[in-house]
């Protein structure tokens, strides 16, 4: 059947970018009686073979306490294939809803509050299975009305990560239809006969996303390229550009890094490459100065907006692998943990979406100590870069 095939090969694309499912793994599968859900379940014990990887599933559907809620046909289906569906008593869910409806004033239950509240009712479903991961069946239209509706109620641009991990729970939460519009998924489920059930929302289609995906459905009508325009601007990172974009944070001890987005901040890194590497250790223009610098992201530390520090990074989805260059600091501010903290602080930014992931620096060797301690791990035998010593280290990110 093509749109399954297509709902597959979404799953995989995803995996691919964000290495979302890997062997061992044990995955809660969120399940809501949608046609969302149950696609996510059936594609993925069929991923399972198409992939040959070797992972568990464990669908678990809320009660939430709505009049509604029936779920014996759709037990009876699950059965039929091998699988328990697991069914969570989560009744105070409904009624909190209903407080807060009457506390806020709303006219409908706040599906916010309702949103937060079931992801963690299936998180504390999946530690006490022993799971690793909780999946839920986002797709691509959804990420889309969630940056229209960020923007409009919300002020910034931002929608839901394909992979998250939950620190507090030690549990990594996935979107495996991320990259797969919702009408390859209706196809699927009416052309696979899966079924769906009533969930008992009250909000059902009356709620705030609906009127955004009819403006959107609405736009999609009007400019023919705009719905494929939109999905590739998710993971276009490249070329986004906002007035605000200048990453910046707190960098211990007393200074702040920032992301290069201007040419004159760009001065900035060759000003500090140029004293570090070509003044100081005597480099060749020619060396230094490569052909591939705008495949890399720089940032600079500064210093009551004076440069003090550099270094660049790039990020491979395929490979996920994240590798470091260009490491400078001027003499004056050395023995301040500045290149450490730069590190450390750029590191954790992607551990919040992209872990597990191998990090990789070309280091000199005489700063072997120094990678060491920051926990990389020498690999290989010593190399020449620029006439100087160099050694390959590495350091895994679970």
């Amino acid at each position: 059947m093509k749109p399954l095939r297509k709902v597959i090969g979404a799953i995989k694309k995803a995996d691919d970018l964000f290495n979302l499912i890997n062997d061992g793994d044990k995955i809660v599968i969120g399940i809501s009686g949608g046609k969302d859900s149950i696609v996510l379940f059936d594609a993925l014990v069929r991923y399972k073979s198409y992939a040959k990887k070797d992972f568990t599933l464990f669908p678990v559907m809320l009660d939430l306490g709505f009049t509604a809620f029936d779920p014996e046909k759709y037990r009876a289906f699950f059965k039929n294939l091998g699988y328990d569906l697991i069914i969570e008593h989560a009744h105070d869910i409904s009624e909190i809803l209903r407080i807060q409806q009457g506390r806020q004033n709303l006219k409908q239950l706040p599906c916010s509050i309702c949103s937060k509240m079931i992801k963690a009712g299936v998180n504390e479903v999946a530690l006490r299975l022993g799971a690793n991961k909780v999946a839920f069946a986002h797709h691509v239209d959804d990420a889309l009305e969630t940056i229209v509706m960020n923007l409009i109620s919300g002020g910034r641009i931002s929608t839901f990560q394909p992979k998250m991990v939950l620190d507090r729970t030690n549990i990594t939460f996935i979107r495996p239809l991320v990259l797969c519009s919702e009408e390859i998924i209706k196809s699927t489920q009416v052309g696979l006969k899966l079924p769906t059930m009533n969930a008992g929302c009250p909000n059902d289609k009356k709620t705030r996303r609906e009127d955004i995906k009819k403006l959107l459905s609405s736009i999609y009508k009007t400019y023919d390229s705009s719905y494929s325009n939109f999905q590739r601007a998710l993971i276009n990172d490249d070329q986004l550009y906002l007035w605000h974009l200048s990453f910046e944070t707190f960098l211990p001890p007393s200074y702040v890094l920032r992301k290069v987005t201007t040419p004159a901040m760009f001065n900035d890194v060759m000003f500090l490459r140029y004293h570090v590497f070509i003044v100081e250790q005597s480099i060749s223009f020619a060396d230094e100065y490569d052909k591939n610098e705008k495949l890399w992201t720089s940032y600079v530390a500064y210093d009551n907006d004076e440069p003090i520090a550099t270094l660049r990074l790039k990020y491979n989805r395929l490979t996920r692998t994240l590798e470091f260059g260009r490491i400078a600091v001027l003499p004056h501010y050395r023995g301040q943990k500045i290149a450490s903290n730069m590190i450390t602080l750029l590191i954790n930014n992607y551990k919040e979406t992209s872990r597990p992931f191998m990090i990789k620096i070309s280091g000199q060797a005489y700063l072997t100590a120094f990678y060491e301690k920051l926990g990389f791990m020498r690999t290989g035998e010593s190399y020449l870069d620029a006439n100087i010593p160099h050694f390959l280290f590495i350091k895994e990110v679970n």
